[in-house]
């Protein structure tokens, strides 16, 4: 359940039903989250949920077109979903900071380089195009990596603290 809470937390975060401090936002931790707590056959509930919400904030908040960069970012939720599923093979510090930085790096990366192919007058097509489209997503990257390093190692870590509670309370109940 603890899975599901954290998915609609980034939900209602990334529908801006309340305000989170520097644009952090909980997405890539909460279905790295998702992938390694949930079985594969559910994976499909956080996706349209967040695909929901994007297609809300585009055409109806902001009045703009649903694009094929928007299908890139639909592919990464469920991208970072199987990623999170790897790491339900073992915990540690190191495997989920290692998937929470591989989640930030591959959105910017990826992103950024849908938006610079989809969005024809925005950047030219070159490479110098390309690069100033990644230069102009840095503020954007930073702010990212903290918020899922900061996020994942909460979830991750208030799963773990659940998870000792509940071992404790069925040991003391025998």
């Amino acid at each position: 359940m603890l899975a599901y809470f954290f998915v609609l937390l980034a939900v209602a975060a990334h529908l801006r039903f309340f305000a989170l401090p520097f644009s952090f936002m909980p997405v890539a931790a909460s279905l790295l989250y998702f992938g390694a707590r949930m079985p594969r056959r559910q994976m499909w509930i956080p996706v349209v949920l967040l695909v929901t919400s994007d297609v809300y904030l585009t055409r109806v908040t902001y009045a703009y077109p649903l694009t094929l960069d928007h299908l890139v970012t639909w592919a990464w939720y469920a991208a970072i979903l199987l990623l999170g599923s790897v790491l339900a093979k073992g915990f540690s510090v190191v495997r989920i900071g290692a998937a929470s930085l591989t989640a930030s790096v591959s959105f910017f990366l990826i992103s950024n380089f849908a938006v610079w192919m989809v969005w024809r007058d925005m950047y030219p097509k070159t490479v110098n195009g390309l690069m100033a489209c990644y230069v102009a997503g840095l503020p954007f990257f930073r702010t990212a990596v903290a918020s899922d390093l900061l996020f994942t190692a909460a979830f991750f870590g208030i799963g773990y603290l659940v998870s000792r509670e509940r071992a404790t309370s069925a040991s003391i109940a025998r």
